[in-house]
């Protein structure tokens, strides 16, 4: 590997399975030093045992967890480069079924969330002069939705807008503020509980053919966390494979 990230100081929230672990696992190639935070506790101590690195049990809706995960980094690493808000929730519900409760639970862990890594973060990036701020999206939400995801994509769309309001805030400071946009990645959770008619249908939707990966994901994490995005704040990339291109359902060009 090139050693993008070498012995810059990371704290990936949300980093058990999935998109996380593989934020975590890129950045560990490129020579990050790492702090792992979870709900899950023992998926998450396993990743991180695979990595030998430490591991903090964090709700990041609460703002004494995401303190306490910031604190666990400077402990060991003496400061904090890059914090990654990988942690969210995606409860199935349509809107006529959603409690008061239902959707202050997911504003909680995906926005509020946001905003409490952001704000236990800050104090070490403000006090070094250098950071970098890295957040989860998603194409649902900020572009397309879908029945059963009203908290959901209100949650995205609004992470979308606190980056622009962040960005601009903490420039002064050395901090750039950006974040990625998933479309469809295979991860364990898509497999169980969304099933091989799912996958086929989002697979024939997608231009490139195919879901991706959270190696996928997390390499645009990597540019945004590395010195080559320097220059780049208040903005989000998206990995999406091509889906949020077509006018319609018929847009395979056949070979001759």
């Amino acid at each position: 590997m090139t050693g993008r990230l070498q012995d810059k100081v990371a704290l990936i929230v949300g980093s058990a399975r999935g998109i996380g672990k593989g934020i975590a696992l890129r950045f560990a190639e490129e020579g990050a030093r790492l702090v792992l935070a979870d709900t899950e506790v023992a998926a998450g101590q396993a990743t991180a045992d695979g990595l030998s690195v430490p591991f903090i049990r964090t709700d990041i809706s609460l703002m004494t967890e995401a303190e306490a995960a910031v604190a666990l980094a400077l402990e060991h690493h003496g400061r904090l480069d890059i914090v990654v808000q990988n942690a969210g929730i995606y409860p199935w519900q349509l809107i006529e079924n959603t409690s008061a409760d239902d959707w202050d639970r997911v504003m909680a862990v995906n926005l509020r969330g946001t905003f409490n890594a952001t704000r236990a973060a800050l104090v070490p990036m403000k006090a070094q002069h250098y950071g970098r701020m890295l957040y989860t999206s998603s194409i649902t939400g900020p572009h397309v939705t879908s029945p059963g995801h009203g908290h959901y994509s209100a949650s995205k769309a609004g992470i979308n807008g606190f980056i622009r309001a962040a960005a601009l805030e903490f420039s002064g400071y050395g901090i750039t503020v950006n974040g990625v946009e998933p479309g469809n990645i295979l991860t364990e959770a898509i497999e169980l509980h969304r099933g091989a008619a799912y996958i086929k249908n989002m697979e024939d939707s997608i231009p490139l053919g195919r879901l991706g990966s959270p190696r996928d994901v997390a390499n645009a994490f990597l540019f945004l966390a590395s010195d080559d995005a320097s220059y780049i704040t208040g903005t989000t990339i998206i990995v999406d494979g091509g889906q949020l291109l077509p006018e319609g359902n018929d847009f395979r060009l056949l070979p001759p």
